[in-house]
């Protein structure tokens, strides 16, 4: 790593000094400069020596990235082993939560984003209240693997489009951003390759979609886009609220509707409802915001 950086009190024959290298240190003040980095960046010097691989499995250096609410997140996990198992040390306990974690009967999922530890979670199609799903002249759910829950509802056609999702959630304290998740077009392999078929893609750009949130302490937003570009997965931003204290529950209640009668819509593909930390960077979704 360089004289500079491995000789901390200079070589040896430098006024008597003996040489110092990054391994001398003691781990407990490793551990404290490591407060100071980003898991991943934390996983990584922890590969220099023993004294950083000890302090990078430090108790207190990981319960500094967990939420404040960790416990809360662990009581929601479906492993039952690991739910109620004492001992898994708190680098395990961020591992565990940063995989996905369904609940509901799978139709709802939560996990922490790696990098800065925040909250993310998903609601899919079957945990919304879509106005004639029942009627497969309308809707119907279509398997695919571009979905993390191998489902997607697709609306064929229909007058009164109206999508209503409710969660109660501890959420660690922060501002959220609330999107929806959908796709024009119905999307297909075959011999191989992506398809989409968009013979019922209709009626999406006449009158714009109104989007809605609203929390139970009173916080509420709004927004309106025409949806477009078929064959595309698009994040719609429906809007931010803010979440104060991470023992309280938190009930939130977005829709997405256009309820103009005059005309038909189709051709859509409900994924799911998507909560991020505000400002969290999408980098293989296209995201539109107002």
């Amino acid at each position: 790593m360089g004289a500079g950086v491995s000789s901390i009190l200079g070589p040896e024959g430098e006024g008597g000094a003996p040489e110092t290298a990054l391994g001398d240190l003691p781990e407990s003040c490793v551990a404290a400069v490591l407060l100071h980095l980003d898991p991943p960046e934390i996983c990584r010097v922890a590969r220099l020596n023993r004294a950083f691989r000890g302090a990078a499995s430090a108790d207190f250096v990981w319960e500094a990235k967990l939420p404040a609410n960790y416990r809360y997140l662990m009581g929601l996990v479906s492993d039952d082993e690991e739910k109620y198992k004492g001992g898994l040390s708190k680098k395990e306990i961020y591992a565990r939560l940063c995989r996905p974690n369904p609940f509901d009967g799978g139709t709802k999922e939560f996990w922490l984003e790696k990098v800065k530890g925040g909250m993310c979670l998903s609601i899919s199609s079957k945990a919304l209240v879509i106005t004639g799903i029942d009627d497969r002249r309308y809707w119907n759910h279509m398997p695919t693997e571009e979905s993390r829950f191998r489902s997607v509802a697709y609306l064929q056609q229909i007058w009164w489009f109206e999508v209503v999702g409710e969660i109660e959630f501890c959420f660690p304290a922060g501002t959220y951003s609330l999107f929806f998740r959908l796709h024009l077009g119905r999307p297909s392999r075959r011999l191989g390759r992506r398809t989409c078929g968009t013979e019922h893609v209709h009626g999406w750009d006449i009158k714009p979609v109104r989007f809605e949130l609203s929390t139970s302490d009173d916080q509420h937003a709004s927004s309106k886009y025409y949806l477009e570009e078929p064959g595309s997965w698009i994040l719609y931003h429906v809007g931010d609220f803010v979440v104060a204290n991470s023992d309280k529950l938190t009930k939130l209640r977005f829709s997405m509707t256009q309820i103009d009668c005059t005309h038909t819509k189709g051709g859509l593909c409900v994924d799911c409802a998507l909560i991020y930390p505000k400002g969290f960077k999408h980098e293989k979704e296209v995201v539109v915001y107002m």
